[in-house]
């Protein structure tokens, strides 16, 4: 059995072909997308402002170590594709950064 790891994706993209009920939906609820509510998940995170030119969207993604960064970020473009097509929203230009947090280095302030 390969070890998991857990990595928090960053997707990056533009919005394209949004219908004008898409985009007084998406400007309706743009204070509950803004970066203080913007958190790593599993579901996943959707983030925007009301100029409506591009967003983010940040992910949980376990996955096997073996795999690496560029599986975990595939998964997380496509847990991203799934959500924005889910809610009938148009996107291009997609591009992901994955972190892998198990190997991840924190430096610590000496006291």
């Amino acid at each position: 059995m390969a070890t998991q790891h857990t990595y928090r994706v960053i997707v990056r993209g533009k919005w394209d072909g949004l219908t004008a009920a898409s985009r007084a939906k998406l400007l309706a609820e743009a204070d509950r997308h803004g970066l203080s509510q913007y958190r790593f998940t599993p579901e996943g995170a959707l983030a925007y402002d009301a100029a409506l030119h591009s967003f983010s969207y940040r992910c949980v993604i376990a996955s096997d170590a073996a795999d690496g960064e560029e599986m975990a970020a595939a998964l997380g473009e496509e847990k991203a594709e799934a959500a924005l097509t889910a809610a009938g929203l148009g996107w291009r230009d997609l591009r992901s950064t994955a972190t892998d947090m198990d190997t991840m280095k924190i430096n610590r302030k000496s006291r």
